[in-house]
């Protein structure tokens, strides 16, 4: 392919560009620290030098290759150049970059939620940024497979700007394994090497594996190593001597000299090269600031280089790392010092940089202030295809919501002895072969899971809607007329993604595919499985999705200690403490499908709604026997409702969640012979009822007179009623409800790790069986 060259004068004008993403970046993060009221002493911080290193890297991107439908991941400490970059397009403000890591003001890493709608992606916990590209390619492919957006409308590249040390965290590589699986297309990671990371240099022998896994996983690797002045003179007379140098040289090195500055760079050649006639040729006719400017001329800061390299892999669908040799602070003062990080330019620092900039004091804000061609520069910014605006609202693509049938199909339970696990499986089998407004909503639910799609009941939907891949492969133990309960066969209308185990990249399929109405104008209605304990291996990555506000379903099943012979690892306690504190995350747990039916109902229309959420459903297997009941759902929906309600000044009540219903029921049935006023009450989400009575109190604080779902609940009860309560999770999850209206509360609940055993056994040792409710009843009467 004959490579495409920028016209020079379009360089120019990008150059220029580029200077003041830097000018405006390192200004946006020393005003933040220098010149603002700082009214706790507290270091503000910010990374100049990480700006100063990707600056031309974003230059070249947003203001050459990129198209309106691309997407970017940009690396947190690059946050400032994102906001810089924005301000030039005329879609970011000088108070919000004067207000950067202020209340209000720029966020320090790029936020969806708290920065706006220019974000694509949220990006502060290093290396989910990188990885989420993967899995929104994969989105985008299931969408245009789905017919769910025009396909006269291009595709997008989802592109990551990833700091070296990124690549340090396993969930890159896991996400790399996975998106070879998927034949992912049209994704870019460009890597800012720097070889620098917060504490130190990294390794020089580091950075050839990179490019082996690369290879090996399907992507191509575009090495950008030297810049053009650089490439020239290595093809003079002694470049190949000076080329060899400078590849031998370490980067501790290198670093070192970089900061030193050309003096050091010519005492550091000549040791070595002082009798090489070609090398003397080349560096001797150079002052010390050009021979500097020339040794640090490095692919990853010029501009021809990069456009060339973005311009040509355009022209290919083929996943792409660009490894982009760079320097960290470059263009600063502390530019290659190991320190650097989390260095600052000093008040006089920055008075040269300004000077060296050309810009006034009092004008720093300005958005072409110091360039020699401010109109030319504005035209050409107002001409490149970014620039056109995605909509008019900014990149957020508008997506109409689902219809949601007020009653969702479902099999018979009413009688049945089953577990809620089950429930979630026939329920969601029966929605998939739905007719009418049921099967409209069906075609939006895309189901996902880390290798556990049949052990979380998923089996049934997977036969009815296929599993979905971009090539057809047909199902061999089918084929070959072998008896097997599941279809595995995979086409592009396929309505599961099953992924390996690693459930950092299910959370991150969730996340992908929960913001999938934003990025692709098509609303989906995803729906994760995955084991309840197993939560704690991907929630970086489940609190990520949540931080950009994904909207998902995530069913974690089976539950607790009640999988009893399976053993303490696979028996999380501390999962419903985890729903209560994450944010943008509803959590329910049911104890029989009658609930489930109404909350699922609920999940998939309260993900859609603008202050909805994603949704988490706690499951179980244990199997009980289901009630005919009439529920009110508003109360399931709000957390909780009175299986048996309380006679006034009732001086007990039993609460119960999940899977432990059954045992508080028949230490209910006893209590009520010697208490027949007591209460039973269950509670669907201790997570509905905090968030419920946190907001009242909020309001009573504001004058404004409220009460909660969880106070009115209690409100029967006499002064100082007792409370036992009992779930199969961490006590904590219910410890609070003492203090809502003063109640003593009894809390059970297994509060060390689990251990193998059937369920009669441990429930008796973790103390959650009806005698231990009993007890607790008991100790709770003799206190009042």
């Amino acid at each position: 392919m004959r490579p495409i060259e920028p016209e020079l004068d379009g360089l120019e004008t990008l150059a220029a560009v580029e200077q003041k993403l830097l000018w405006l970046s390192s200004w946006m993060i020393h005003n933040a620290n220098h010149l603002r009221p700082n009214r706790d002493g507290l270091k503000v911080g910010g990374h100049q030098a990480s700006c100063a290193s990707v600056t031309s890297i974003m230059a070249a991107l947003y203001f050459d290759s990129l198209r309106p439908q691309d997407r970017v991941a940009v690396k947190p400490h690059a946050g400032p150049v994102l906001h810089a970059v924005n301000y030039l397009f005329g879609r970011q403000s000088v108070e919000q970059m004067a207000g950067l890591r202020q209340f209000g003001g720029a966020q320090a890493y790029p936020s969806r939620t708290k920065d706006g709608p220019e974000i694509d992606f949220s990006t502060g916990s290093v290396g989910l940024g990188v990885a989420m590209t993967s899995f929104t390619s994969l989105m985008q492919d299931y969408v245009r497979a789905h017919a769910m957006v025009d396909p006269a409308t291009p595709r997008g590249r989802q592109i990551a700007i990833a700091g070296d040390a990124e690549l340090d965290e396993g969930n890159i590589y896991e996400a790399l394994l996975e998106g070879w699986k998927h034949d992912v297309r049209d994704v870019w990671w460009v890597v800012d090497y720097n070889r620098q990371s917060l504490d130190s240099v990294m390794p020089d022998r580091l950075f050839g594996r990179f490019e082996g896994l690369f290879r090996d996983m399907g992507w191509r690797v575009v090495m950008l190593k030297y810049g053009k002045r650089l490439e020239a003179a290595f093809a003079r007379p002694g470049g190949g001597a000076l080329r060899n140098w400078v590849d031998a040289c370490p980067n501790s090195t290198y670093s070192a000299l970089t900061f030193q500055g050309g003096a050091a760079w010519r005492e550091a050649i000549l040791a070595d090269l002082a009798k090489n006639r070609g090398v003397r040729g080349i560096i001797d006719p150079l002052n010390d600031a050009e021979l500097g400017a020339l040794m640090t001329n490095l692919a990853g800061h010029d501009l021809g280089s990069l456009t060339q390299a973005f311009r040509a892999a355009a022209q290919s669908s083929q996943p792409t790392v660009f490894l982009a040799y760079t320097i960290k602070g470059m263009g600063l003062p502390f530019a290659g010092h190991k320190d650097n990080h989390a260095g600052m330019m000093t008040v006089e620092q920055m008075d040269a940089f300004r000077a060296a900039m050309h810009i006034r004091p009092g004008h720093e804000w300005d958005r072409f202030e110091g360039l020699a061609e401010p109109r030319a520069v504005e035209n050409f910014i107002n001409s490149v295809p970014y620039a056109t605006p995605l909509t008019p609202n900014g990149r957020r693509l508008p997506a109409a919501t689902v219809p949601v049938p007020a009653m969702l199909p479902q099999p018979r339970i009413i009688g049945r002895r089953m577990s809620t696990q089950a429930g979630f499986g026939e329920i969601l089998s029966e929605i998939g072969r739905a007719q009418g407004e049921s099967a409209e909503m069906s075609r939006h639910i895309v189901t996902m899971s880390p290798d556990v799609a049949v052990s979380t009941n998923l089996g049934p939907w997977i036969n009815r809607r296929g599993v979905f891949d971009r090539h057809t492969r047909e199902d061999v133990f089918r084929d070959g007329k072998l008896a097997s309960a599941q279809r595995w066969g995979t086409n592009p209308q396929g309505q599961h993604i099953e992924l390996g185990i690693a459930e950092q990249n299910l959370f991150l399929l969730l996340g992908a595919a929960g913001l999938s109405h934003d990025l692709n104008g098509a609303r989906l209605l995803p729906v994760g499985t995955v084991y309840d304990p197993f939560v704690n291996r991907g929630h970086d990555a489940l609190f990520y999705a949540c931080y950009q506000d994904a909207r998902f379903l995530l069913i974690s099943t089976p539950s607790g200690i009640t999988l009893a012979p399976e053993g303490g690892q696979h028996q999380a306690t501390n999962t419903p403490l985890l729903a209560i504190v994450q944010d943008r995350l509803a959590s329910f747990e049911p104890a029989y499908c009658d609930e489930l039916a109404i909350l699922l109902r609920h999940a998939f229309e309260h993900m859609q709604k603008p202050d909805g959420s994603a949704v988490w459903l706690r499951l179980s297997t244990q199997v009980l026997t289901q009630p005919e009941r009439k529920l009110n759902a508003a109360h399931v929906i709000a957390g909780g409702h009175w299986v048996v309600p309380p006679a006034p000044g009732a001086g007990i009540a039993i609460a119960t969640q999940g899977a432990v219903a059954g045992e508080a029921e028949k230490a209910f049935a006893v209590l009520r012979e010697d208490v027949p006023e007591a209460g039973l009450l269950a509670i669907t989400s201790p997570d509905r009822l905090y968030a419920g009575w946190r907001e009242a109190q909020r309001q009573r604080r504001q004058g404004v007179h409220a009460s909660s779902h969880i106070e009115d609940l209690l409100a029967p009860l006499a002064p100082g009623a007792a409370l036992v309560s009992v779930l199969d999770g961490h006590p904590a999850a219910h410890a609070w409800l003492g203090g809502v209206r003063g109640n003593r509360i009894m809390a059970l609940g297994p509060d060390r790790f689990g251990q193998s055993g059937d369920i009669t056994d441990l429930y008796r040792e973790y103390e959650i069986d009806a005698a231990a409710i009993l007890d607790a009843c008991a100790e709770g009467l003799l206190g009042t």
